[in-house]
């Protein structure tokens, strides 16, 4: 299964140290992180850890080739 693409930019955020789950199939309603959703779809969320406090760029799309982090995928995407 495809994943939704809640937005087309990435999410800026400054993280405190810690372990977060991105959200990969785009159904979360908290954006970008897991709520759960993704059950059924056969897409599971991305486990990362930050080892201190840091400004993250997180993929937006759900299309990165570098999960969580966005890679400018976004641009390349068809309206």
């Amino acid at each position: 299964m495809e994943p939704l693409i809640p937005q087309r930019a990435p999410y800026g955020l400054e993280l405190a140290a810690g372990t977060y789950f991105w959200c990969a199939c785009g159904r979360s309603a908290n954006q970008p992180f897991c709520d759960g959703s993704h059950r059924g779809t056969g897409l599971t969320p991305q486990r990362f850890t930050l080892n201190e406090p840091k400004k993250v760029w997180l993929c937006g799309c759900k299309h990165t080739k570098n999960p969580p982090f966005c890679d400018g995928t976004h641009k390349s995407l068809s309206p």
